[in-house]
């Protein structure tokens, strides 16, 4: 096993080489010049070229490439163009809602979608399935933006359960420790707040999740029905050992291999495709904060941030890879 992991850990070193070229050379290639839009129309060429020197946009692409791994390996992310903040205490103060976020619609998704996908292929060809499909089916089918707005309107606007939009309500003061809201509301011992940043997350994790949750269902349904065609099985049922204990003592763990792929390919997804949600509640996260630095031609951040998503999904995947071989031993010795 140790090996095995040692392994899928090394893999990922050219997959995260290969993406931080991707966007060193990607965004040189955007038009426009990033000292000309951060000097203003109106600065004059000696200020634009200042502009640049201090951005180190003079120097040769390939020394700027240099600069730019040096700087990355040494986590040294530098400051923002646009606010001259630290890139790495501003990526920390945004990444957190969002992680919170996908880990909350990651956790919805799983617990309702992956149950419902099992029961519809266990109740084939009943109005279980067929429900369960075609929810699914609208899961996919309904754009995140539109699923947040009608779920603001009614749950939020309408019946008055959950608040329409933001993180935490501004008169609710939370001390930064670890810029995780819910764990800092426990840590400071406040439940009042604790509650009031649950209450703000329900909403938008539920839109989040809505897609992943069908993907899900569908993912776990055509699974668990090719594991139940499975001879082994069959011969199991003729041994005499009762439905319940063939499906979840021999069908469900080879079901879920798939499932964990599926999953983790989605959890990557929930943090990357954040944006959308964050913009429709009005929450501080990643997403808002990359689209202003990409409108703002501000390379650190774009680049940092681009890097600090693509190590989060590598990672997610590596855990993924793990589960493999804890699900199936042929994999682990492959």
């Amino acid at each position: 096993m140790r090996t095995y992991i040692i392994r899928r850990f090394v893999h990922t070193i050219p997959v995260l080489w290969g993406v931080a070229t991707v966007v060193f050379l990607a965004l040189r290639m955007i038009p426009g010049d990033p000292a000309v839009a951060l000097a203003g129309d109106k600065a004059s060429t000696a200020e634009i070229e200042r502009m640049r020197q201090a951005l180190g946009l003079n120097e040769p692409l390939p020394l700027q490439y240099v600069d730019f791994l040096r700087n990355t390996f040494t986590l040294h992310l530098g400051n923002s163009i646009r606010t001259g903040g630290d890139i790495g205490q501003e990526l920390i103060t945004n990444f957190a809602p969002t992680i919170e976020l996908s880990i909350g619609a990651l956790i919805i998704a799983v617990v309702i979608g992956l149950p419902a996908g099992i029961l519809a292929a266990i109740k084939r060809h009943t109005g279980v399935e067929y429900f369960t499909m075609v929810g699914s089916l609208v899961g996919i089918s309904m754009p995140v933006f539109w699923i947040g707005l009608m779920l603001i309107y009614w749950l939020g606007a309408r019946a008055g359960w959950f608040p329409l939009s933001g993180t935490v309500t501004n008169t609710i003061d939370i001390p930064a420790r670890t810029h995780f809201l819910t764990i800092d509301a426990l840590l400071a011992g406040d439940f009042g707040a604790f509650q009031d940043v649950l209450w703000h997350l329900i909403l938008p994790a539920i839109t989040l999740s809505t897609v992943t949750m069908a993907i899900i269902t569908r993912m776990g349904r055509s699974s668990m029905l090719e594991v139940l065609s499975s001879e082994y099985l069959v011969t199991a049922r003729a041994k005499g050992l009762r439905e319940r204990g063939v499906v979840m003592q021999h069908a469900l763990k080879n079901a879920l291999i798939p499932v964990v792929t599926v999953i983790g390919l989605q959890a990557g997804a929930l943090i990357s495709g954040a944006v959308l949600t964050e913009t429709v509640f009005g929450r501080i996260g990643v997403g808002r904060y990359v689209v202003t630095a990409i409108t703002s031609r501000d390379y650190p951040v774009v680049q940092d941030t681009v890097l600090i998503v693509a190590l989060f999904i590598v990672l997610i995947n590596l855990f993924v890879d793990v589960l493999y071989a804890v699900l199936d031993p042929r994999i682990r010795y492959a």
